[in-house]
């Protein structure tokens, strides 16, 4: 018996006391991914046996779950179970922190409940007290998926205890094996010509596949090694969506690339299914256009479009990759809000001059470690901000369609032919919170950072060597977006072991000689001469490349 649980989600053991489920997870997963409610109330009241400190128990065991759940780490909780109001803590942790919820349910029959608690040698629970239990486990069982469990497994017999097999299924969205190189492209939004130019830039070999039952089919040859990833919104606007999703379908099928769904994809699978939908921005002509497809081509789209996930991990977690972008917190989750985020991202519930929602800058505070591309809010040209990018530069809207080489971070595009769809709001440069980017971030220089280097690997800066620097640098330091480079110390040598000396030539020339470097130069030294200065053009180059200054550079 297969018992499939998430790799990172919350499992729920459920069953009357002396059902086995202590045991069965001391076999079936890691000590420290269990959590016993009997080990929580030995630990605040020194007695397992004291149901007074039961509360306080389980508010110690949900507050380590709370964090083991936020690191993504499987969470078994050992308890009972048996009741609703018990499970309802349990599944609505799993919705805070955006993971799927399983229960594991030990209905074995009630003599043999009550045969295992007797023969118990370390204590025993008063056999009322179990019947109750098994009483209120039988009243509930039916209705777990109902309570928000996504996985539940019933246990009906001690043959079936003894055959169970922990089975961990990895996210949909968990593709961290997958190292690329990729080129992604967003929103092409059924401009199939420039799709079709974009790849043959990027050197995919393009065909079509007249042999195929299926219309709009095609034979694709990626570069060696290479993979393509659509980042939703294939559909709608543009002159042929059918073409465009033949082609992506064709692509994901023979593994030459991967997708994601966008709002508009998504919001024509909901068409295809008959859900009322507003046919509007281009939905309606590109249902004009699939209803005069076959119905196997149909049926062909609706199995694609529903076997999209909303965002990958990818690289080892170096890469997301989402429709509308996503939040570090997000990454890697499941659940309704992660997926709303990823097809519509976020907005600060206010209207600009046109009437459409006003975007949330999640970018401008984005500390994430991964590289996160996206697109759905069109910008006349992609900009890095905080490692994420968005590509959606208004293809449909007259502008370009591009793609971005990974890990190279080379930029590839082909301008649109003309503008087939207008925008309602023009097009313009990425939307930035420009408050925001002239301040400095507190959270960037307070506790305990680790920074990677290309020299010295990871440098680890303590919270009190932070602290000590940090009036200093508030009131003398030049903005950290002027800072192209740090010079090294002067001397090659550890601090000298002579007296009263910091350096001394002897052990300098001693360092330089070992280090295979056979003449030195030696000039006069003026403590305090050294300074960098960067130049610009003008004023206008300094603001958009670093930051504002009226003469145009920086010296420090």
């Amino acid at each position: 018996m297969n018992i499939t649980v998430p790799e990172m989600g919350l499992v729920a053991l459920v069953g009357v006391s002396g059902a086995g489920k202590s045991t069965f997870a001391r076999t079936a997963f890691a000590p420290s991914e269990v959590l016993s409610s009997d080990h929580f109330r030995a630990l605040v009241a020194n007695d397992v046996d004291d149901q007074s400190a039961t509360p306080d128990a389980f508010d110690a065991l949900g507050y380590v779950a709370s964090k083991r759940l936020a690191r993504g780490l499987l969470t078994v909780v050992d308890a009972t179970n048996v009741q609703p109001q018990a499970r309802k803590p349990l599944v609505e942790l799993a919705r805070e922190h955006d993971v799927f919820a399983a229960a594991i349910v030990f209905d074995l029959p009630l003599s043999e409940a009550l045969a295992r608690n007797d023969a118990r040698e370390d204590r025993t629970t008063p056999p009322a007290a179990i019947r109750r239990q098994h009483q209120q486990l039988q009243r509930s069982v039916s209705r777990l998926r109902k309570e928000g469990f996504r996985f539940v497994h019933v246990i009906r017999s001690v043959e079936e205890l003894e055959a169970a097999t922990i089975v961990r299924q990895r996210a949909w969205n968990d593709r961290r094996e997958e190292t690329g190189p990729f080129d992604l492209i967003s929103d092409v939004h059924g401009c199939f010509d420039e799709l079709h130019a974009l790849l043959s830039e990027l050197g995919y070999q393009v065909r079509e596949d007249a042999d195929s039952e299926l219309p709009h089919s095609f034979q694709v040859t990626p570069p060696e090694g290479r993979r393509a990833i659509f980042l939703g919104d294939l559909v709608d606007r543009g002159p042929d969506t059918p073409r465009v999703l033949g082609l992506a379908m064709s692509m994901v099928r023979g593994g030459s690339a991967l997708a994601v769904t966008g709002n508009h994809d998504d919001k024509m699978l909901r068409a295809l299914r008959g859900r009322r939908v507003q046919r509007t921005h281009g939905l309606a002509e590109s249902m004009e256009e699939l209803e005069a497809e076959p119905d196997a081509f149909r049926a062909a789209v609706v199995e694609f479009l529903d076997g999209l996930v909303a965002h990958y991990v990818l690289d080892g977690g170096r890469l997301v990759v989402a429709h509308a972008g996503l939040k570090e917190a997000y990454q890697g989750r499941t659940s309704g809000r992660v997926r709303n985020f990823a097809l519509y991202g976020e907005t600060t519930g206010e209207t600009d001059e046109f009437g459409l929602p006003v975007r949330y800058p999640w970018a401008e505070e984005y500390r994430g470690e991964a590289t996160v591309v996206y697109g759905h809010t069109p910008v006349l040209e992609p900009e890095w901000i905080n490692r994420t990018i968005c590509l959606d530069t208004g293809c449909v809207f007259g502008g370009k369609l591009t793609a971005l080489r990974y890990p190279e971070q080379e930029l590839v595009s082909v301008p649109a032919a003309r503008t087939y769809y207008e925008p309602i709001r023009p097009l313009a440069a990425p939307e930035a919170d420009e408050r925001a980017r002239d301040l400095l971030d507190i959270k960037d220089v307070t506790g305990k950072r680790i920074v990677s280097t290309t020299l010295a690997g990871r440098v680890t800066v303590l919270e009190e060597q932070a602290a000590a620097a940090l009036e200093v640098m508030s009131r003398w330091a030049i903005d950290p977006r002027w800072l192209l480079y740090l010079p090294p110390t002067m001397s090659p040598p550890e601090t000298s072991r002579e007296p009263g000396l910091l350096e001394h030539p002897a052990q300098a020339f001693a360092a330089y000689r070992k280090n295979g470097i056979a003449e030195v130069v030696c000039e006069e030294k003026h403590m305090g001469s050294r300074a960098i200065v960067v130049v610009c053009r003008d004023a206008d180059v300094a603001a958009a490349r670093f930051a504002p200054s009226e003469v145009g550079g920086a010296i420090y």
